[in-house]
């Protein structure tokens, strides 16, 4: 691939951002917590559900960043265009409704990993990194903020969990069973649980977005694709590291985890304090990368979806960002976690918003008209296909849990 401009070959790392910001917003704190819990009850045996989560997630992410630089719209504008306007405020109030409802956790997992390390009130920390957020949100050139400060936190992660890996030395046999397909007996709530954090449509969409703020076009579309599947991949890969280091440590010891801290104290007699240290700077990573970038995707699609603009330099845009991320820290502070009816409300409309984003993706990436060379070919259709029959049964799980437990 080369520079139009100056005509020297670009590297797949300077393309890095988009997917690296929709790794970093959808790996938040609760997707630590949970890949902590799976290993902690059923060790390396479910890490196969991990890895088709993240092929799924790949497959939409590519096919959203393909829309982002083949459509001249942004991704609401085109589904405006086709199926008119209430079904792109759909997707946009829908989108609000789910990163909002889910901010409470990115705002306590910062409290949370802070004060564990300082032994301060978590309350204060909220408090500090919200209003240290949206100061970056009125920052000049907001996306190239964002997308540095995305690949530091990734980075952090990586590092972070990866050192915590190499300190528990886990079994490499072990490891390689869990890519055989198994379900143990009273596992389908955690492989259920895995798929709806792991493959996030909503976070899927918003590469279309960011796609355009880096403003990508066709000549770019070979190393697009190649940045999107190398993001989601380090997306799969943190969380197989959280999930291989508490199969290692707390299985043996019958410990389970309700929240991402308690995994990080596990290691504390066995590796000193300094071990907790460190995963705790990787769940603040967690943490800080989903409350601006799960704040940035609510509030640019309820934006969009009104018909206000969508570019992350517009006023009314960062107006509604804020809304997401105040919610998020009052709800953490007052409550101390999310409340249940929250949870309950933020899966209520998970049930319709998600398939229909899912199909609405499909329908554009197929649309010739819009696509042109970048429309999907069978291979994307068939994963494609595949992921939506996962969030159809995801939603009826839903609906099932809701309606009729």
């Amino acid at each position: 691939m080369t520079d139009g401009t100056n005509g020297k070959k670009k590297s797949i790392f300077s393309y890095l951002g988009p997917a690296l910001i929709t790794s970093a917003l959808v790996l938040g704190p609760g997707s630590v917590t949970l890949s902590s819990k799976i290993g902690a009850i059923y060790g390396s045996q479910l890490v196969w559900t991990l890895v088709l989560a993240i092929i799924l997630m790949m497959v939409y992410t590519e096919m959203s960043t393909r829309i982002g630089i083949a459509a001249k719209e942004s991704f609401i504008g085109v589904i405006k265009e086709k199926w008119g306007f209430f079904a792109g405020i759909l997707i946009g109030i829908g989108a609000f409704l789910v990163t909002a409802s889910f901010q409470a956790g990115n705002a306590i997992g910062i409290g949370i990993a802070i004060s564990t390390v300082t032994n301060m009130n978590a309350t204060i920390w909220i408090v500090i990194f919200t209003l240290l957020s949206i100061a970056l949100l009125f920052a000049k050139q907001f996306y190239t903020i964002l997308e540095k400060t995305m690949l530091i936190l990734v980075v952090i992660m990586l590092v972070a969990f990866l050192i915590t890996v190499i300190l528990v030395q886990p079994s490499f046999v072990d490891i390689f069973k869990g890519f055989i397909p198994t379900i143990p007996k009273g596992s389908i709530g955690l492989i259920i649980a895995l798929f709806a954090t792991s493959f996030s449509i909503v976070g899927a969409v918003y590469q279309s977005y960011l796609v355009k703020e880096k403003g990508w076009t066709v000549i770019d579309a070979d190393n697009g694709r190649k940045e999107s599947f190398l993001g989601i991949f380090l997306l799969g890969f943190i969380s197989f590291l959280i999930m291989i280091t508490a199969a290692t440590i707390l299985k043996p010891q019958g410990l389970v985890v309700n929240d991402a801290s308690e995994m990080g104290l596990a290691l504390e007699p066995l590796f000193g304090s300094w071990s907790t240290f460190v995963f705790m700077l990787g769940l603040f990573g967690a943490s800080f990368s989903s409350l601006m970038g799960n704040a940035t995707i609510g509030g640019s699609l309820l934006a969009d979806g009104l018909g206000l603009g969508n570019n992350l330099s517009n006023m009314k845009v960062k107006i509604f960002i804020i809304l997401v991320m105040l919610f998020g820290s009052v709800i953490g502070i007052v409550f101390g976690s999310a409340p249940l009816n929250l949870i309950v409300f933020a899966q209520a409309v998970t049930i319709f918003v998600v398939p229909f984003i899912a199909i609405a993706i499909l329908v554009v990436a197929n649309d010739e008209r819009v696509m042109g060379e970048l429309k999907n070919k069978l291979l994307s259709n068939i994963l494609g296909v595949i992921g939506l029959l996962v969030l159809i049964y995801l939603a009826f799980n839903n609906i099932k849990n809701i309606f009729f437990s």
